[in-house]
C-alpha cells in the first residue's frame, strides 16, 4: 500500500479508547492535521492490519509510509516535530518535564491499566470493589501529587496530564457516583478540569466509521 502521494498523515483510531485519545489530543495540541480514520473494533479494516498485524489503535502512518503503532510514540514525535507550534507544549520536552512525565506515565501504562481493565471488565459484582481497592494505590499517588498543584506535575498542564487522564476517565466511569463521591478530591477536581479542555472535546467529536477499500 502507497502512502507517499498522501498529504497529511493517516491515524486509525477509536473515540473511546484511552490510548487512541491521548494520541489525537498531542497532535491536535501541536497542531498537526491528520487523515482521521475512525474504526470499528469488532470489523476492523484490512488496510491497518497490513499495516500493523497486531491490530491496536492508535496506528499514525507518515506520508514516507513509516508506521507508528504506540500511542506514547505518537506524543513524543508529534511533541519533538512540531511542539514548537504551541510554547507550552514544547516545555514538555526539556528534561526536568520530560522524565518524570514518562516515569510516571510507565507507571499508569504498565502497573494501573492491568488493574483498570480488570475493574472494568469485571463479571463478577461481588468481585468489583476488590478490583477497584487494587487500583487505589494510583489514584491515592495522583490525588497526592495534585493536593500541592493544578497538574500532575507542577502548576502548567504537561504530557504526563494528557498521557494518564484518558485512563482515570476510565476508571471513573465505571462507578462514576463512587468516583466522584470518594476521598480523592484533587483527582476529581483534576479529572473535571481536564474534561472541559477545548482540545479534548474536539477530538472526541464522533466520527463517521472508515469504509474499507478493500474486500
Amino acid at each position: 500500500m502507497n502512502f507517499k502521494s498522501t498529504v497529511k498523515p493517516i491515524l486509525y483510531s477509536f473515540r473511546r479508547c484511552p490510548y487512541a485519545i491521548r494520541a489525537r489530543m498531542s497532535l491536535e495540541l501541536c497542531k498537526i492535521d491528520v487523515c482521521l480514520r475512525e474504526i470499528n473494533l469488532s470489523d476492523k479494516p484490512i488496510e491497518m492490519l497490513q499495516i500493523s498485524p497486531k491490530g491496536t489503535v492508535p496506528i499514525l502512518v507518515l506520508p514516507d509510509e513509516t508506521v507508528i503503532d504506540e500511542s506514547l510514540a505518537i506524543m513524543i514525535w508529534s511533541l519533538e516535530r512540531f511542539s514548537k507550534r504551541n510554547k507550552k507544549t514544547h516545555k514538555w520536552l526539556e528534561m526536568n518535564v520530560y522524565e518524570p512525565s514518562l516515569k510516571l506515565v510507565h507507571k499508569n501504562d504498565n502497573d494501573f491499566k492491568p488493574l483498570l481493565d480488570k475493574y472494568k471488565y469485571c463479571t463478577e459484582p461481588d468481585e468489583t470493589p476488590n478490583h477497584r481497592e487494587n487500583a487505589k494505590w494510583f489514584l491515592a499517588l495522583l490525588n497526592d501529587s495534585l493536593e500541592k498543584r493544578s497538574y500532575l506535575l507542577g502548576h502548567e498542564l504537561t504530557l504526563a496530564d494528557i498521557a494518564i487522564f484518558p485512563f482515570i476517565r476510565q476508571f471513573a466511569l465505571v462507578d462514576y457516583d463512587w468516583f466522584s463521591n470518594s476521598r480523592y478530591k484533587a483527582l476529581v477536581r483534576w479529572l473535571q478540569h481536564l474534561l472541559k479542555l477545548d482540545c479534548f472535546n474536539r477530538v472526541m467529536l464522533k466520527q463517521a466509521v472508515f469504509q474499507s477499500a478493500i474486500g
